[in-house]
């Protein structure tokens, strides 16, 4: 009778071990997930970065000289390279799109860092180093936009096609 009650007690106490075992197995593979998930938390951040959508390269040819095409590339980070015949500018621009786009244009404003005072694709040597221009962007589609001198596309000068994104 003996060996039957300490047969019984010695099994309910190996039961008890081993469901702690299991228990704390358990508890160290959840705190393995949940730390696991915490990483990729921290690690899978992403920016969202918006871009003007006149970002990209753009030509527009010149209505005197067929044969050369004036390039302006738009970068993402407001800097601006314009390349003219033999002569290339750099600078800044803003390109601030339109509160109402039903009734008015974009505008584009320009500053000029550095010009290298070549002869551009109309034949003219110009230095225009400093000098700040303000448009208007009239799109006519994703690949064509016009400048224009005023807010109501009234008064445009210049195609530009899209070359690059």
């Amino acid at each position: 009778m003996k060996k039957i009650y300490l047969m019984t007690a010695f099994v309910l106490c190996s039961t008890f071990a081993i469901a702690n075992e299991n228990t704390s197995t358990i508890d160290a593979t959840k705190l393995a997930t949940v730390q696991t998930a915490q990483s990729v938390q921290t690690t899978n951040k992403f920016r969202v970065v918006t871009r003007p959508e006149i970002v990209g390269l753009w030509g527009m040819q010149i209505p005197n000289n067929r044969k050369c095409i004036e390039y302006y590339n738009f970068k993402s980070n407001n800097d601006v390279i314009i390349k003219s015949g033999q002569e290339w500018s750099a600078g800044v621009y803003d390109y601030q799109p339109s509160q109402d786009p039903a009734n008015l244009l974009p505008a584009l404003i320009l500053q000029i860092k550095y010009d290298n005072n070549e002869v551009d694709c109309s034949g003219h040597q110009e230095d225009q180093t400093g000098d700040i221009s303000q448009y208007f962007v009239k799109w006519k589609n994703a690949h064509t936009i016009n400048f224009c001198s005023n807010e109501k596309a009234e008064q445009c000068f210049a195609t530009l096609y899209r070359v690059l994104p």
